[in-house]
């Protein structure tokens, strides 16, 4: 397997929120790819989708008001075995298994993001033991090796 095969890669990603006042175009037409080893940094300015396009990655737009309306997410290592994140059922178990056990984000707002009364190894391996069949030893060594690799 090439060492910068593409994991995930996002074609034409267009997220729309339908308010009283309007549709808003949270993401129109957004192009990402993220390969194997890589790290991704989304940078702007508030407001102008970066939370929305990885919500809508992981699938957790709230319907309604949001819909993702055009574009793919592709995931997956080969074109054999990828898999267009949006044609899932996004509460379906084949999507409840990529999000949290192979696809994970934290969040920004403190109240759904870590919990600062517990050390941040311990909710990685608690993830860890939701969404694999693993001893609490090894999550540990798990969550040890998944947190050498982000530095």
């Amino acid at each position: 397997m090439e060492t910068n095969s593409c994991l995930i890669n996002v074609k034409g990603l267009c997220t729309y929120f339908y308010t009283d006042d309007g549709i808003v175009k949270a993401v129109d037409g957004v192009n990402l790819k993220i390969r194997r080893g890589e790290t991704l940094g989304v940078v702007g300015e508030s407001g102008c989708g970066k939370s929305v396009t990885a919500l809508s990655i992981m699938r957790l737009i709230p319907a309604p008001p949001g819909r993702i309306t055009r574009g793919e997410i592709l995931y997956g290592e080969n074109k054999e075995k990828s898999v267009d994140l949006i044609r899932l059922d996004s509460r379906g178990s084949k999507m409840r298994n990529i999000r949290g056990g192979e696809i994970a984000m934290i969040f920004q707002e403190p109240m759904i993001s870590l919990n600062p009364v517990y050390t941040i190894g311990d909710q990685i391996i608690e993830s860890i033991m939701v969404h694999q069949k693993v001893t609490k030893k090894e999550a540990k060594e798990h969550a040890i090796k998944m947190l050498d690799r982000v530095g």
